[in-house]
């Protein structure tokens, strides 16, 4: 799909790591210019040290054949937001595709802490899940919204997780992500006439830098990053996307229909979050 994406304008969140990272690679290989956003920057890093930042996801997006932007942005403020949307209007003057990939949710996360049981959580937990994970594609979608339908349509994909209404192991997790894709449904139908395309993508047991530091199975079930970036390419790419408008997809099940293949040439299957594979997700047992 290389080249199909040429002139379109894309910002993709939380990109300086993790799947956001992998799904800016993608639209560059596709020759998309794409804005991606983050907090880490050269000059102040992650909470948690992870690795990665916007500039060095910018350049990640060159390298991958496209145009790399970037913008320092918190999603839980609406004005760091509204910045970003409008540095987008005066430099390309349009939006073609938003992925909302920032997630607040796994900030000072304890893997170890997951599976407590709901009334044993604390206050914190929801204010992370729900107010610095769920607001995010909220906030962002609200506000770049106006700039796409001004361009003419356009793709959102927001990255989210499940399986079919299947229990995703703790409550406020499984409150948020699935809120996610009952918002892309509601988004979808207030879209719908304006030619915008809203559909949820569910990556699989994916390979970014917070799984890997704490895992240490087997490599051939999970995929890459660049997995979910190659199923967005193949998404924004559609002539005839809007008829997944609404939808939610699994990006083994859009590598088989859409014919791609991870950055290994392998197609990893659909991911199930009642298979065997899903029991090399739970952190290992704490020392």
């Amino acid at each position: 799909m290389s080249g199909s994406l040429n002139g379109k304008i894309a910002i993709v969140t939380g990109a300086t790591r993790g799947i956001g990272l992998g799904i800016a690679r993608g639209l560059g290989e596709a020759g998309a210019t794409v804005v991606v956003t983050g907090r880490s920057n050269l000059r102040k890093r992650s909470r948690e040290r992870l690795p990665g930042t916007v500039e060095t996801a910018a350049k990640a997006v060159d390298d991958a054949g496209g145009i790399g932007r970037w913008f320092v942005c918190d999603h839980v403020s609406d004005a760091e937001v509204e910045a970003l949307v409008e540095r987008v209007r005066e430099e390309f003057g349009r939006l073609d595709i938003l992925v909302n990939s920032a997630w607040g949710g796994y900030e000072d996360y304890d893997p170890y802490g997951f599976e407590t049981q709901f009334w044993q959580l604390d206050q914190d937990f929801w204010e992370r899940m729900i107010e610095r994970g769920l607001r995010m594609t909220w906030r962002t979608s609200r506000i770049a919204t106006p700039l796409m339908i001004a361009s003419g349509g356009g793709l959102i994909v927001n990255v989210s997780a499940g399986d079919r209404g299947l229990y995703l192991g703790n409550l406020l997790y499984d409150v948020a992500k699935y809120s996610v894709d009952r918002m892309t449904f509601g988004m979808a139908a207030e879209l719908l006439d304006h030619k915008i395309s809203v559909v949820s993508l569910y990556p699989g047991f994916t390979r970014t830098e917070r799984v890997m530091s704490v895992y240490s199975g087997p490599l051939e079930i999970t995929e890459s990053p660049l997995y979910s970036g190659r199923a967005v390419v193949a998404l924004a790419s559609d002539p005839k996307v809007m008829r997944r408008s609404g939808k939610s997809f699994k990006t083994g099940e859009l590598a088989r229909e859409y014919k791609f293949v991870d950055e290994d040439g392998r197609q990893p299957a659909p991911f199930r979050v009642d298979s065997p594979e899903a029991e090399f997700t739970r952190p290992p047992e704490k020392q």
